[in-house]
């Protein structure tokens, strides 16, 4: 438990396709030191098992028990959690987790497997403003994995040969359903598999651009979730948001972070320290822990 008033928290991101779990080390004057970052996919596994697995390799991976947490906190999906603390909305946490990462950042997109959505924040990470994409799944991380398998590339090359084309094939932008539809006749037609992956990555980026520019955000967005690292994807975000700066739009600048896809459970760990700290302070700190946060 709580030692000197260093706080040991841990924050669970229960996403749709993987389980991320941050283990983090709060001392009382700020300067949060992350002893563990660890991210196990679902594939057709149990979720409550994948969860278990996950936090289990954290707490080694930290060299901590996990009796010795003063809070765990859960985002995405809380109940894949059942031994969390507290539970924290994920545009909260994933703003939070940005603000971590890259104290410059004014606003977060997150791209996850099923939707996308950006979060502009302030420099505490406080929630200002947020805009997520519609139903249809073409600006998520699904229909990517979807492109790249119907295509025979490893979702982990898709951004290094979307970089290699020398043009790109354009692709729908307004649904899934269409996009793969252009997909198959492209490759009917012969087109190079990069071109047609520098398609895809424009057409996301196109729906990411929007969201971005919908929350009026400006200076730097800190791109997070499952495709915070798609090399491709990032050059055509980049490409997009430039258009139109000069033009009286306020400039914005996409950038990652190699932790970024951990951001959601990092930001739960750094804010379950935060919350546990509040609820001492109002003396409802027993009383809380006795009913799950």
């Amino acid at each position: 438990m709580a030692k000197d008033d260093t706080l040991l928290t841990a924050g669970v991101d229960a996403g749709s396709s993987s389980v991320k779990v941050a283990v983090v080390e709060n001392p009382p004057d700020g300067g949060a030191r992350v002893r563990a970052l660890v991210v196990q996919r679902i594939r057709r596994r149990n979720v409550h098992e994948v969860v278990r697995s996950t936090f289990d390799e954290a707490c080694e991976t930290a060299g901590v028990a996990a009796s010795s947490l003063d809070y765990v906190a859960s985002t995405g999906d809380g109940d894949a959690v059942p031994f969390r603390t507290g539970h924290f909305y994920s545009m909260t946490t994933h703003a939070r987790g940005a603000r971590h990462l890259a104290a410059e950042a004014r606003a977060a997109l997150d791209i996850g497997a099923l939707h996308a959505r950006a979060i502009r924040m302030d420099d505490r990470g406080k929630v200002l403003a947020h805009r997520m994409t519609s139903q249809c799944a073409s600006g998520s991380g699904q229909f990517l994995e979807n492109i790249a398998r119907y295509l025979g590339v490893a979702l982990a090359d898709v951004g290094a040969l979307s970089l290699q084309a020398g043009r790109s094939e354009p692709v729908s932008s307004i649904c899934a359903v269409l996009a793969e539809t252009d997909v198959i006749n492209m490759v009917s037609r012969g087109i190079h598999t990069s071109e047609i992956l520098r398609g895809i990555h424009e057409s996301i980026a196109g729906r990411l651009t929007r969201l971005v520019r919908a929350v009026k955000t400006e200076g730097t967005v800190l791109v997070t979730g499952g495709l915070s690292n798609d090399a491709g994807l990032m050059d055509s975000l980049r490409e997009q948001l430039a258009e139109g700066s000069d033009g009286g739009r306020a400039p914005v600048e996409a950038r990652t972070h190699p932790e970024a896809i951990h951001a959601g459970a990092l930001g739960a760990g750094l804010l379950a320290a935060w919350r546990y700290r509040q609820l001492r302070r109002t003396g409802r700190l027993d009383a809380a822990l006795r009913a799950g946060g």
